[in-house]
């Protein structure tokens, strides 16, 4: 992958103009589509597969009425009066509400069963609005009708209006200045970092692009299905603070380069080939993890995470792409005016010299300060948020809070109970039996309305309950009511009794979303230890790093719930309620965290042992490695945490436990187990940290995120500059057998195109093996090996498709026969293998090369040589176990064409 993203960087740096315009068509023609597609956002959610959706589907079908959005206008009588009194004003004002665009019915107090109406003290009555429309489909001018005539009434009588209810719950994006102040501390610390204004302002002008982009597309997105007003503000979120981190990290690298005296064009393709393959890693983790919020099974989660892993995806993008050509432009203008001295590491260094000098001490300190913080998630409650925890001051809170005061705050959560009643032949008589033991119920505070359908064939009673939608006794309501259907069906001769409505589907949504977390946490958990594995080649460093990310995640839902839930600090953060945080909370932010932990676990960790790998200096890896690379992690995290920050004192009930939760898990994961608790592991562990059987390390992918691949490709250039004209060149490589037995070691050799080599040896396991691993079918386990310009091991399958290999060739004829497909099959082939095993041995001969044999074999190669294909034939002839290769080019070509380099190749191993 890094040799990939160097070939694009400087490809990108050469044609800089052209990628810009690029993106300014992408921007261009995203604008486009978000206009003309007229898409919006849309709270009405559904949740397949619970009891209270398919209720919603079937008042949908059965009873359209009541299936559409609703609302509610509260009207208020002046102190002491009775609103009774205001007949005439109240008739005329459900007259007037009954002509609002997409109105079914507003209810009328005076009419039979609208007793329940008038608030105890006879100060207020509620009118019901119900809409024949859903939630996303409410048009301006229905919710604007309602305001003007709550106004007007206001205005015009002594009556008080307010309006609220679902139906004007908001659905579009908010934001206000705490997100630019969020921005403007992103750009101060940029600035602290690079020591550059210009180098500062980069990552915040590519993040702004990503962010624009991806919102666009969301817009676009919402005309083709339904997208909850709350996913833009969290792909906004998670756009801004991974754009500018992943630019930052590969901008940090560019002038790292560049004061080491790089051209420009060469460090932009480094820096994408080393702190680029970093960035996609570190966004590939983000992305699976919001894309694993699926596993939930409810839409609109799951097109949160779309919607987000999108907005991340396009911050990679725009890092690997539109990043490099922008550097580019600015060339030498980014060149640091002096290199940074290792005395300027010094705080750094002095800290994690502190937690490697005592590590068991850092290591108790740390899990004891985290256990503490995570104490209050045992009382961690989750629920789907209501009207009464939007903000203080909106029409719909303070509409939700003279409603509960006047009625009780069941009055804001009505729940639904259907049933089929086309069996009975006294429609009303069964759906009032219903609606009585319904009422007789514990917590059923009043019946609303009980009523069959238009075809009498489905009943419905609308129960108030004694609580609020988030209050925990409502969802044992539901769950009490629910127990009784069985009962109800046999005793009332009714069928398929359902409890349903807006507030008994979020409380499916909640205890839905709790049953996910489990599996979810695995998912990410178990994703975690694999792509470490991968990574670091180590077993230690990933137990460590899950272990680390579980305690951040405790942690952070420890503090959130102390701030959302017990109420600590609640004022200095703006928040106006506490209690249950928004049911979807837990499981985005074990998402994001994860990907973000992720990210500081590669850049720091990956440094350490890059450092160890070239010294085994354990002890000094960790030094070495933590001082070059805290600076940079830190800065990221700052930035994480004043983005995500930026977004809790003035965000609205949905985003700001989440904003919260993630400002403080970054800074936990950071700063207190990434900076501060995986140093003193390492200490600890020492050598072991970095140890993997050799089975294992054989089964793995490589995965270059280092750049080590990069490495070896430029000093391979490099020294094929000095040596033109060499195909193959092998230096001291070592192959092992699948029990970890050595089967060649310190083999070294050179061929230009169109040699033919003898591979001579008796033992036909290392004689194979070294065939194979020639033509990229077995694992070279070190050495400097490059064939056919492909850099071993990373390039191994690129050799494997530009090889090929077989073995056990008994006769001249079958060689042939494999020569000519070779030849018309094989066209990409530039190195091929064969073993004749003990083809080439005279007859009694003890195991001496038969001549003529020899050369017929040569006359069978020799189309391979005139095509410039390096070939290795490998034989028991002439051999002792250790493996011996031969030059056999100079028996193909007429002696006096013999070059300089066929002389005959004699390494013994």
């Amino acid at each position: 992958m890094s040799t990939a993203l160097y070939n694009l960087g400087r490809y990108l740096s050469r044609h800089k103009i052209a990628t810009v315009l690029t993106w300014l068509m992408i921007i261009v023609l995203s604008v486009a589509a978000a206009v003309l597609s007229g898409g919006k956002f849309n709270d009405n959610l559904s949740i397949p597969g619970t009891e209270a959706q398919e209720g919603l589907e079937v008042l949908a079908e059965r009873f359209p009425q009541v299936s559409g959005a609703s609302g509610q206008l509260l009207l208020q009588a002046p102190d002491g009066a009775d609103i009774r009194d205001y007949r005439t004003d109240i008739e005329q004002i459900v007259a007037d509400g009954n002509a609002i665009e997409d109105v079914a019915i507003v209810s009328n107090p005076f009419e039979e069963g609208g007793a329940s109406s008038f608030s105890p003290d006879g100060e207020n009555v509620l009118l019901q609005i119900q809409l024949d429309v859903q939630l996303g489909s409410i048009s301006d001018a229905t919710l604007d009708g309602f305001r003007d005539l709550a106004d007007d009434v206001t205005a015009s009588t002594d009556l008080t209006a307010h309006v609220g209810g679902g139906m004007f719950q908001m659905t579009s994006v908010h934001f206000s200045i705490a997100e630019v102040l969020g921005v403007g501390v992103a750009l101060i610390v940029l600035a602290i970092t690079f020591g550059s204004l210009i180098a500062a302002g980069i990552p915040i002008v590519t993040a702004i692009i990503g962010v624009a982009v991806s919102m666009l597309l969301v817009i676009t997105a919402g005309a083709f299905t339904d997208i909850s007003s709350t996913t833009p503000t969290l792909a906004i979120m998670l756009g801004l603070a991974v754009g500018i981190d992943y630019a930052l990290f590969i901008i940090s690298r560019h002038r790292s380069q560049l004061a080491d005296g790089l051209d420009v064009t060469e460090s932009i393709a480094r820096a994408g080939a080393t702190a680029g393959s970093a960035v996609i890693f570190a966004g590939m983790t983000v992305i699976i993890a919001l894309c694993g919020l699926g596993v939930a099974g409810i839409p609109f989660l799951t097109v949160m995470g779309l919607a987000a892993a999108a907005a991340v995806a396009i911050a990679v993008l725009i890092a690997i792409t539109l990043l490099p050509a922008v550097l580019a432009l600015l060339g030498e203008k980014l060149r640091p005016r002096r290199r940074h001295t290792p005395g300027e590491a010094k705080p750094t260094a002095r800290w994690v010299k502190i937690t490697t000098s005592h590590p068991w001490w850092t290591l108790v300190a740390c899990v004891v300060l985290l256990g503490v913080a995570a104490i209050p998630a045992k009382d961690l409650t989750l629920a789907l948020t209501d009207n009464g925890s939007q903000p203080v001051g909106t029409d719909v809170r303070d509409t939700y809070d003279l409603v509960a005061d006047a009625y009780g705050e069941g009055f804001n959560a009505p729940i639904l109970v259907t049933a089929d009643i086309i069996a009975s032949d006294d429609p009303l008589g069964v759906v009032q039996a219903l609606s009585d033991d319904i009422e007789a119920i514990d917590g059923v505070a009043s019946i609303g309305i009980a009523t069959p359908n238009m075809t009498a064939d489905l009943g419905m009673v609308q129960l108030v309950p004694q609580w609020g939608q988030t209050d925990p006794r409502t969802a044992e309501l539901v769950h009490d009511i629910r127990e009784q259907a069985d009962r109800w069906e046999e005793d009332l001769g009714i069928d398929n009794v359902t409890v349903t409505g807006q507030v008994a589907a979020g409380i499916d949504i909640s205890e839905k979303l709790s049953n996910a977390l489990l599996p979810f946490g695995a998912v990410v958990v178990g994703l975690s230890l694999v792509l470490l594995l991968v990574v670091f080649r180590s077993i230690a460093v990933p137990i460590k790093a899950t272990l680390g990310y579980l305690l951040s995640i405790l942690a952070s839902f420890g503090l959130t719930w102390a701030v959302f839930g017990w109420g600590w600090a609640a004022a200095a953060l703006n928040v106006d309620t506490t209690g249950p945080i928004i049911s979807f909370m837990p499981i985005i932010v074990m998402g994001v965290l994860f990907g973000l932990a992720m990210d500081y676990e590669v850049f720091l960790v990956s440094r350490i042992r890059e450092e160890y790998v070239h010294t085994g200096d354990a002890r000094g890896a960790i030094l070495t490695g933590y001082t070059e690379s805290a600076r940079v992690v830190s800065a990221a995290a700052i930035i994480m945490i004043a983005v995500f920050g930026s977004f809790v004192p003035m965000g609205d009930a949905i985003i700001k436990p989440i904003a919260f939760s993630l400002a403080v898990g970054v800074f936990i994961d950071a700063f207190l187990v990434r900076m501060t608790l995986v140093p003193a592991v390492l200490a600890i562990l020492g050598d072991r940290a970095w140890a993997l059987p050799r089975w294992l390390e054989r089964t793995m992918p490589h995965l270059d995120v280092e750049g080590t691949g990069l490495e070896k490709r430029l000093a391979q250039q490099e020294w094929a500059a000095h040596n033109p004209g060499v195909a193959v060149r092998v230096e001291n490589m070592v192959l092992h057998d699948t029990r970890d037995h050595a089967l060649v070691s310190g083999l070294s050799l050179t061929a230009t195109t169109g040699d033919v080599l003898l591979v001579r040896s008796t033992d036909t396991l290392a004689r194979q093996a070294t065939l194979a691993a020639v033509t990229g079918r077995h694992r070279i386990e070190s050495g400097v090996v490059t064939i056919a310009d492909c850099v071993q091991p990373e390039e191994r399958n690129r050799l494997r498709r530009r090889s090929a290999f077989t073995v056990n060739t008994v006769t001249l004829s079958t060689l042939s026969a494999w020569v000519e497909s070779v030849l018309t099959d094989r066209h990409g082939a530039h190195v091929v293998a064969v073993d004749t095993a003990d083809l080439l041995i005279a007859p009694g001969s003890g195991g001496r090369v038969d001549a003529a044999t020899l050369d017929a074999l040569c006359e069978v190669l020799a189309p391979l040589h005139a095509e410039g294909i390096v070939t290795f034939v490998g034989t028991a002839a002439d051999a002792d176990p250790a493996v011996v290769v031969t030059a056999l080019t100079s028996r193909i070509l007429p002696s006096s064409s013999v070059p300089a380099h066929a002389t005959p190749i004699e390494e013994s191993l």
